[in-house]
C-alpha cells in the first residue's frame, strides 16, 4: 500500500529561488511521497507566485500589512495552513516574523534554510546579503548553508543538514550568495524535505537523528 502523501506548504517573501529548487526536485521525483500543495506569500506580486502558477501549484497571499500584530498574523497563518491540511511547512526566503501559534501547530514540522553554517552568522538581523557581508568582513575561508527545524528562537532549532562552500579572495556578497545558493541551498533543502517525507527525521534533546534506510 502506498504511503500517505505528505502535503507541503512553501512560504515565500520574494523571488522564490529555493521554491524553484523544490519544484524541480519534485518534478524529478526526488521528494519521495511529498507534494507541494500550497505556496503562501507574505506579500503580493512576488515572483515566487509566478513560479507556482507556471507549475500549477495552488498559491495564496497572506499579506503581513493587513494584520495589526504578529499574533494576529500568526493565527491567520496557522489557520490557513491547518485548513489546507499541511503536513510540512518550508520557509524558503520567508522574511516575516511569526510566533509560537505556528510552532505549536506544527511542532518539528517547519524547516528553514539559512545561508551560513549555523551557529555562525545567524540569529536576529542575519538574513539575505547581510549574512554574506558579515562572513566576508570576518574573512572566513568557508561559509555554506544549513537546513534546520524552526523553533521560537531565531536560527536556533535542531540542525538537519549542512554543506560547506569555499569563500574566494575576490568574492563580493552577491557572488558568494549565488555560489552558496547553487552549491548548497538548492541541494540541501530538497534533500531535507525528502528525508522528512520518508519519515527518517527524529528529534531528541534538540538534536536531529537521521534514520538509515534498511536494506
Amino acid at each position: 500500500m502506498d504511503k500517505k502523501q505528505t502535503k507541503i506548504a512553501v512560504l515565500v517573501s520574494g523571488g522564490g529561488t529555493n521554491l524553484q529548487a523544490l519544484i524541480d526536485a519534485q518534478e524529478r521525483g526526488e521528494l519521495a511521497n511529498g507534494k507541494i500543495t500550497l505556496v503562501l506569500a507574505s506579500k503580493p506580486d512576488v515572483y515566487a507566485l509566478e513560479r507556482a502558477k507556471k507549475h500549477g501549484i495552488p498559491s495564496t497571499v497572506l499579506s503581513r500589512k493587513e494584520y495589526d500584530s504578529i499574533a494576529a498574523y500568526s493565527k491567520a497563518l496557522a489557520d490557513t495552513l491547518g485548513a489546507a491540511e499541511i503536513d510540512l511547512v518550508v520557509l524558503a526566503g520567508f522574511l516575516t516574523i511569526i510566533d509560537e501559534q505556528v510552532y505549536e501547530r506544527f511542532p518539528n514540522r517547519i524547516l528553514n534554510v539559512h545561508p551560513a553554517l549555523i551557529p555562525s552568522f545567524c540569529g536576529k538581523g542575519y538574513y539575505g546579503l547581510r549574512v554574506h557581508e558579515a562572513a566576508l568582513e570576518k574573512g572566513v575561508r568557508v561559509s555554506g548553508a544549513t537546513v534546520h527545524i524552526v523553533t521560537p528562537e531565531c536560527d536556533a532549532g535542531p540542525i538537519i543538514l549542512q554543506k560547506a562552500v569555499a569563500v574566494r579572495e575576490d568574492d563580493t556578497p552577491e557572488i558568494l550568495q549565488k555560489r552558496i545558493m547553487m552549491e548548497a541551498e538548492w541541494k540541501l533543502l530538497p534533500e531535507a524535505v525528502r528525508l522528512f517525507c520518508q519519515g527518517r527525521i527524529t528529534v531528541e534533546n534538540n538534536k536531529v537523528h537521521i534514520k538509515e534506510i534498511e536494506a
